[in-house]
């Protein structure tokens, strides 16, 4: 009986993504967007250089929701080095600077961690302001599954 157990269990861990982790719950933070920002304004905004600088959330307040988030996740690892807080939709492309549904703690010690994340922000950035893809479908894209957008953009 023990097999049995272990062999659903391992069959189980195949099955699901191993990935999975590396995505925020939809329920807690499918993301939020910055209603300053739209197709036509992309120029003014997002496309120029420091843009982000001016609307990023202070360290204090990050801090803070973090850790409150971390707990909400009920992630075993709850020590705040070991993630960084992210903007699922990110400031590059519209995202929301302080909404909590557009932020969560992203594991830095994982495969798909925070660092490789942020080289697809940089790419859908890049496409976005030179218009081969579109504003919304970027945040679209990268608020439903960073992961496969990443796979799509980045690693092919």
């Amino acid at each position: 009986m023990a097999h049995k157990v272990f062999l659903f269990s391992l069959l189980a861990c195949l099955s699901a993504p191993g990935w999975a982790a590396d995505l925020p719950n939809p329920s807690l933070t499918p993301g939020a967007v910055n209603g300053a920002v739209t197709q036509a304004n992309i120029e003014q905004t997002i496309c120029v250089r420091g843009y982000t600088k001016g609307i990023r959330p202070p360290a204090h307040y990050t801090n803070r929701l973090k850790k409150e988030q971390l707990a909400e996740y009920g992630y075993p690892d709850v020590n705040p080095k070991h993630y960084e807080e992210d903007h699922l939709i990110p400031l590059e492309i519209g995202g929301n600077p302080t909404d909590p549904r557009n932020l969560w703690p992203e594991p830095r010690l994982s495969q798909y961690s925070a660092k490789v994340k942020d080289a697809l922000e940089n790419r859908l950035h890049r496409l976005v302001c030179s218009g081969q893809v579109p504003l919304l479908q970027a945040q679209e894209e990268i608020a439903t599954n960073w992961i496969t957008a990443y796979k799509k953009y980045v690693n092919r």
